[in-house]
């Protein structure tokens, strides 16, 4: 599964420079692309994340920080609608954060959808060590309500799971919430979630809908980045996979999420 952590255009494929160059062309255009599923497979797990390793290399290279991870695909049901048994990640860069009280241009996206996320902030590394139970949870410096705006550079949503990892796991942007919670006084397995836009319920959760528990999404995370050579960092956030349906974005509009024990998060979006 592990993909080589330096890949670079010389040494990447055709099939792999052709998606990427694809899908970046799409990001810069804000014009949706075609699937990439024709050049690399829908479920070659290795060239999906080939072509996303490339376009964080251009993006780092080019002046972006990376300071963090998003976990994708952790409900079950959305697992079996793609035909795969595992979550994916994708990468959080500096400028994917939109700070809570400034308004979300809708010009930044394509297809834009939402949803609501325990995000968590590392303390330590996850580099060493099992990667147990009680070393992911002692990693914990924080948790935080967060919303996670999904974008897919893939016209219409047409994704498998190829064409989502190698498009950076359809992220987008995101924002965090302000009240910060240790795990002594916050149970991610327990948070309740109520998302609603402009007033009106859209989605509801649980905890228990991130792939059993938010820390359980986190562990995988942590496993496999290590795979991968890329070991989660402390001061790194992780957006930890969503706790209910996500909802699209049509235009202006108040997103906010409530999540017990970590208060609310909210996200205006507006046509500048």
């Amino acid at each position: 599964m592990p993909t080589p952590p330096g890949l670079d255009r010389p040494s990447a494929d055709t099939a792999t420079i052709a998606a990427a160059d694809l899908l970046g062309a799409a990001a810069r255009s804000g014009a949706p692309c075609a699937p990439v599923r024709d050049l690399i497979g829908s479920d070659d797990v290795a060239a999906a994340y080939a072509v996303q390793e490339l376009l964080t290399a251009e993006r780092v290279a080019a002046g972006a920080e990376i300071v963090g991870r998003k976990i994708g695909l952790t409900s079950l049901a959305v697992q079996r609608q793609l035909g795969v048994d595992q979550p994916d990640f994708g990468v959080l860069f500096d400028d994917m954060y939109c700070p809570p009280d400034t308004p979300v241009p809708l010009s930044r996206l394509l297809q834009p959808k939402v949803e609501a996320e325990v995000a968590f902030v590392l303390a330590v590394d996850l580099a060493d060590g099992p990667l147990d139970d009680e070393q992911i949870r002692g990693a914990v410096g924080y948790a935080v309500a967060a919303l996670e705006i999904v974008d897919s550079r893939i016209a219409g949503w047409d994704i498998t799971f190829g064409d989502t990892v190698a498009d950076n796991a359809s992220s987008g942007l995101f924002v965090l919430g302000a009240e910060h919670r240790t795990l002594d006084s916050f149970d991610p397995v327990s948070a309740q979630m109520r998302m609603s836009i402009d007033g009106v319920e859209v989605s509801t959760g649980s905890g228990a809908a991130c792939l059993g528990d938010p820390l359980h999404a986190l562990a995988w995370l942590a496993r496999t980045t290590r795979e991968f050579g890329r070991p989660l960092r402390a001061g790194q956030i992780v957006l930890s996979g969503a706790l209910g349906p996500m909802a699209p974005i049509q235009g202006p509009a108040t997103v906010t999420a409530d999540i017990t024990g970590l208060g609310s998060v909210t996200a205006t979006f507006d046509q500048e």
